[in-house]
């Protein structure tokens, strides 16, 4: 081969391989865009279950929790009454609501008053904002708990009913017939996992904040660690 032949197929070579090489990064990029656009939720997930919040032991919690309280199940929105959740957690109390302090920032607390379990405007407004606030969540928790002022079991079923104000309010107001395999509800009642102070610098649905105030509530946010 002459030497201007060889310099004509070098050059022809030195083209050809960045429009390989722009042609297969575009189509990956193509690829790229379609899954995204065909499974938005995919990504945003992804993004979720790599969040500093996950933490093994989180992650531990969830999945006993998503397993055993039907957020796994077909019938979804089952709950776990106190009991359950301690066996379920295995962990006291103090360890349970520990996993959850990475979440401050996302999590809300919605207040009630003594002895009932309705929803005032300030509730209603913090539960729209947290269930709006999913980012690729999968399990959206609310672990309702009563303060120790009466009855242990009265307490009990106070807390149900708290955690059922939640998900009764989340069906009514956005008519999605997936909401029930999505929320997970857990009562606590009075005797597992209260409320300490440190919990006052937490999105709140009201602004009183004694240990009694705290546990008449109910917790809710959107969780996925990727389970």
């Amino acid at each position: 081969m002459s030497d201007t032949a060889k310099s004509v197929a070098v050059g022809l070579l030195a083209l050809l391989i960045p429009t390989v090489l722009v042609t297969q990064w575009g189509s990956a990029a193509s690829a790229r865009l379609r899954e995204s656009q065909a499974n938005p939720e995919k990504l945003a997930t992804a993004s979720v279950a790599n969040d500093t919040y996950c933490t093994p032991e989180l992650k531990a919690i969830v999945r006993r929790v998503a397993s055993a309280c039907g957020l796994v199940q077909s019938a979804g929105g089952r709950g776990c009454q106190p009991m359950d959740a301690q066996k379920v957690a295995a962990l006291s109390g103090g360890d349970f609501n520990a996993l959850f302090r990475p979440l401050a920032k996302r999590a809300s607390i919605i207040q009630f008053d003594l002895d009932k379990a309705e929803l005032d405007p300030g509730a209603v407004s913090l539960i729209d904002k947290a269930w709006s606030d999913q980012r690729g969540g999968s399990f959206f928790f609310v672990v309702s708990r009563a303060s120790p002022d009466g009855d242990k079991t009265y307490n009990e079923g106070l807390s149900r009913d708290r955690a059922q104000t939640v998900l009764t309010h989340l069906k009514d107001t956005f008519q999605d017939a997936e909401i029930e395999k999505q929320v997970g509800l857990l009562w606590l009642g009075e005797e597992f996992a209260q409320l300490g102070d440190e919990f006052c610098s937490w999105t709140r649905s009201r602004e009183a904040c004694t240990p009694a105030d705290l546990n008449r509530s109910a917790f809710v946010a959107w969780i996925d660690c990727a389970i």
